[in-house]
Formats: C-alpha cells, sequence, structure tokens
C-alpha cells in the first residue's frame, strides 16, 4: 500500500530510492536525513544504510497495486537523478508512472543538470510532473534544465526559501510551491520574499502554492499568507481568478504601508 503523506501539496510518498548527499545550501538541514538516521535505528529494511544512496527494485511495482488514484510524490527521501542512482534504474521508475495513469506522480530534484542530460530517453507521460528545487537565486539555472525536458507539467520548489529571487524566469513553468525551512536550525524566512514570488506568480498566472512558514515549530506559524491558504495546483478547477487574485494583493500591501 501507499505511505500517506503529511506533505500539504501531495497525497502520498513513494521512495524506489533512498538516501542522498549535500549538493546545495538548502540541504543543511535536512529533514529526510534526519528520519533516515531515525529509521534505521528502528531496523526499517530499507534504511540498513542510513542516508546512503540505495535503489529498492522491490518497491518499484507498488504502485501499480494502488487502485485509488492519488498524487505521489516520487523519492520524498533521496533523489532519483543523483549521481548514484543507474540510469537503467531511473528508467524502470519511469517505466512504472507510464504505466500506473491513474496516478499522478511529482518528481523533484536538485540535480537539474542529469536531468537535462538523460531525459531524451525519458518518455515524460502526463500524469508524470517534474521539478527542481530551487532556495536561492544562483540556483535558478535548474530553472532552464527543467524548461528543456518534455515534462507536461514543470514545477518548482522554492523550499526551504533561503533569499529573495525577484527575478524568477516563470515562463513554461506550471506551478510554484513555497516553504520555509523547519526542524533544528530552521532559517528565517522574510514574507517580503514569499508575497514577492506570490505576485510574480499572479501577475503570470502560474498556481501558486505556499506550504508553511516554517521555524522550529512550524504548527506555530501555520501557512496562512494575506489572511488566506494559497492552494492553486495545475490544471484544477479550484485555481481563482489570477488578476482579481493580484489586485486583492496589491490592497493588502498597500493597506499594510499606510
Amino acid at each position: 500500500m501507499s505511505i500517506k503523506s503529511s506533505i500539504e501539496w501531495t497525497e502520498s510518498t513513494w521512495n524506489p530510492v533512498t538516501g542522498c548527499t549535500k549538493i546545495s545550501t538548502g540541504c543543511a538541514h535536512c529533514y529526510a536525513e534526519r528520519m533516515a538516521r531515525r529509521l534505521q535505528a528502528m531496523g526499517h529494511p530499507n534504511y540498513k544504510m542510513g542516508f546512503s544512496v540505495a535503489c529498492h527494485p522491490h518497491v518499484l511495482d507498488a504502485p501499480l497495486g494502488w487502485k485509488k488514484p492519488q498524487m505521489v510524490f516520487v523519492n520524498s527521501m533521496g533523489d532519483l537523478f543523483h549521481k548514484h542512482v543507474p540510469a537503467q534504474f531511473i528508467d524502470d521508475t519511469f517505466s512504472i508512472m507510464n504505466k500506473a495513469r491513474w496516478h499522478c506522480f511529482q518528481v523533484l530534484t536538485k540535480r537539474s543538470g542529469r536531468l537535462a542530460h538523460i531525459s531524451r530517453r525519458l518518455k515524460f507521460s502526463s500524469n508524470i510532473w517534474m521539478g527542481v528545487t530551487v532556495e536561492e537565486a544562483q540556483y535558478s539555472h535548474r530553472i532552464k534544465d527543467l524548461i528543456s525536458t518534455a515534462a507536461t507539467v514543470k514545477f518548482l520548489s522554492l523550499e526551504p526559501l533561503l533569499g529573495p529571487m525577484p527575478e524568477l524566469p516563470l515562463e513554461g513553468i506550471d506551478w510554484v510551491i513555497v516553504g520555509g525551512e523547519s526542524g533544528p536550525g530552521a532559517r528565517k524566512m522574510e514574507s517580503e520574499w514569499v508575497t514577492e514570488i506570490r505576485d510574480q506568480c499572479l501577475n503570470l498566472g502560474v498556481p501558486f502554492f505556499f506550504k508553511q512558514w516554517g521555524g522550529v515549530n512550524k504548527k506555530k506559524f501555520g501557512r496562512m499568507l494575506d489572511k488566506r491558504t494559497w492552494d492553486q495546483m495545475p490544471g484544477s478547477t479550484e485555481n481563482e481568478n489570477f488578476a482579481e487574485l493580484a489586485y486583492e494583493a496589491e490592497v493588502i500591501k498597500i493597506a499594510a504601508h499606510a
């Protein structure tokens, strides 16, 4: 059976790959690393190596047995495009996602260079959403790599957001997720960074999802932005009028500085 997830923008997780290595500033306080160490201590068979990269062929077929359609975050505990994941295993993972077309698979990577390099060999059926993590403006090159793929839905995870991004290249992007860092050592996210990104999305008609403010106790700060939640998704009939929302955001901004 699938593993239900508390992550706000998905429903379940599927981890044919576990483990990773730090590659950029957003990795400093990795939640997956903490969880992997905990699961290793509990004797979980998939985490015998802790947070070292490991492929798990025995879980590849799992989504084919999940009859209820669901949003599935692929490799919440690792990175499918890590250099230690064989290209054939990436092919096998995509093969399952293409077969299980009744699910929506959300694949997220920081290794956009490898994604771009091998994307021509991958088949992106419309139920496979491809995303990259961009935690600071210095990693915006990952967006160009993402755009080069044939994915029908391309999304950005700006989490943990660690700095302002006043000029996000959003052409060709179908969804933007923003979230602050949470847990031990969480770094602060400024509200101005969030609203600036939100406004760029509204002005260009890109669905915007605000996940959380974060902090050591993330529940304390919640996920309200300008007195409401932002749960827009690609292709959702619940997406509201972008022009009206942009106007509402501007009114709130003016009132805050009055």
